[in-house]
């Protein structure tokens, strides 16, 4: 069987809008498969609209964009929840329902991505919750749970489909520092076992602790560490 060994992410002179205005011009950039790369800048510097525009949630006219082997540019309505199934997506604020159980919220998006064998689902959803700390979690409502365990919940959805590469929204921006390091650590495992991700974050405790590539977005342009001098530390 050929390998794929494109990129997971490949963006070719694209421009970034929000709402017809453009946040970004002319951007490009590749993710390979297995990176860790960070998203920083200011707020309002156009980060969560890239992000919306890679997971399809935001369209473009500019460039091109190819994430998991879709072709953003001409990708229709019917054929997003396809390429959900190859990306995982963590938010900040959750988005948990909060009257269905965490076991509830995991079958609810199993279902939704094509999952049809009960044996199966509940196998693979025991799964993920072990592999975030949340073996015993199951049947509990998201209100029974802190901040910290409502996020594992959340990349445990994310997990799921064994996406090719998570992106991931400011996942502790609203979680207390002790927490916040227990969920970023989580994502680093996740990380060295082959899944690719991309975190906005304006934390830079990650980055002093686990260097990586670093994206910057900065007065209407995307910067990049792998080619471009520039102090990430300074003002964002």
């Amino acid at each position: 069987m050929e390998i794929d060994s494109r990129p997971v992410v490949e963006v070719s002179e694209a421009d970034i809008k929000q709402e017809n205005h453009t946040v970004l011009s002319g951007i490009n950039f590749k993710i390979e498969k297995g990176e860790f790369v960070y998203l920083i800048g200011r707020t309002g510097s156009g980060k969560s609209s890239l992000m919306k525009t890679l997971y399809a949630d935001l369209g473009f006219d500019t460039g091109a964009i190819e994430v998991a082997g879709h072709n953003l540019s001409k990708i229709k309505a019917n054929k997003v929840p396809y390429l959900r199934r190859k990306i995982g997506i963590i938010f900040q604020d959750f988005q948990l329902f909060p009257d269905r159980t965490v076991t509830e919220n995991l079958i609810f998006v199993m279902k939704a991505t094509g999952w049809k064998d009960r044996i199966k689902m509940k196998g693979r959803l025991a799964e993920v919750l072990m592999r975030v700390g949340l073996g015993a979690a199951a049947d509990k409502m998201p209100h029974q749970l802190s901040g910290g365990e409502q996020q594992r919940v959340v990349i445990a959805r994310a997990l799921l489909n064994e996406p090719v590469i998570l992106f991931a929204d400011e996942p502790t921006g609203n979680l207390d520092p002790e927490v916040s390091s227990g969920i970023f650590k989580l994502f680093t495992e996740i990380n060295r076992s082959g899944t690719a991700i991309m975190m906005a974050t304006h934390n830079h405790k990650f980055i002093d602790d686990h260097p990586a590539r670093i994206l910057k977005c900065e007065e209407g342009k995307l910067l990049d560490s792998a080619k471009d001098e520039f102090n990430w530390n300074s003002h964002y």
